[in-house]
């Protein structure tokens, strides 16, 4: 973004999830460009550090399914980043219940922990951020992806009810819907798509995972972190309870 500058957030603290690696750590990078002070939390503890002393961050090692360690976090963020995420791809009738909880957990309780602990720091100062890295799936639903989709669907009505609540105190809540991601997280899901749809894995990228997308390449960690940059600038101070797609134009079908 040509407009940003180092001091655009300076004097703002951001807790970004998910942020050793993928689009964690790229919206990391992104706000502590532009001047935040960043908690990189991830479960992940040496890549968590290595994000952290890379950008002037803090390292937080966190296990977002549970929730006595969410709730131990930080509470005086001013931009909450809710990005972390995971995914288990089978048949519905085959999908493991405790996988399914854990996704819950993890992508649709910790948001509710942790914006439930900062939104008290924001309405004290008057403004703040939270922007929910959620998904084409949170608009649009695909087979084998029963946990991801309901998760990334209610992630999308807490996203609005945080941005109604939160309106008269300047506290502005949005989701960014990427759809299929460079990351490991995505690179994770070919041999599983493969087996779940009776292909090779070669034939997966193209067949499975840009099929319904009209520009036909990934979308880069760096594309979401600016849109994310962008919902915490003044620009975008008027937007909130938006889902903004960055699916190649999958949902324009």
């Amino acid at each position: 973004m040509e407009s940003t500058h180092a001091s655009l957030l300076a004097g703002r603290k951001a807790l970004v999830t998910g942020a050793a690696s993928g689009i964690g750590r790229a919206c990391a990078q992104a706000l502590a460009e532009a001047g935040a002070a960043v908690y990189v939390v991830d479960r992940a503890a040496e890549a968590a550090k290595e994000v952290a002393e890379r950008i002037g961050g803090t390292a937080l090692v966190v296990d977002l399914a549970e929730g006595a360690a969410v709730d131990a976090l930080p509470d005086d963020a001013d931009i909450v980043v809710n990005n972390a995420g995971l995914q288990h791809v089978a048949p519905l009738h085959e999908f493991p219940p405790e996988r399914f909880t854990l996704i819950q957990r993890v992508m649709v309780e910790a948001p509710f922990r942790i914006v439930r602990r900062t939104l008290p720091h924001m309405y004290a100062g008057g403004w703040g951020r939270v922007v929910n890295v959620s998904s084409v799936h949170g608009l649009r639903a695909s087979a084998f992806k029963s946990a991801y989709v309901t998760a990334k669907h209610a992630l999308e009505g807490l996203s609005k009810v945080i941005a109604l609540e939160g309106a008269p105190h300047g506290v502005t809540s949005n989701c960014v819907n990427p759809g299929y991601v460079r990351t490991p997280l995505v690179e994770s899901q070919i041999a599983a798509q493969a087996a779940a749809h009776g292909i090779p894995e070669a034939d997966v990228l193209d067949r499975i995972i840009l099929d319904r997308t009209a520009i036909k390449r990934l979308i880069e960690p760096e594309e979401v972190a600016a849109a994310v940059l962008w919902l915490c600038a003044p620009a975008a101070a008027g937007i909130t309870g938006a889902s903004l797609p960055m699916d190649g134009g999958w949902t324009a079908r």
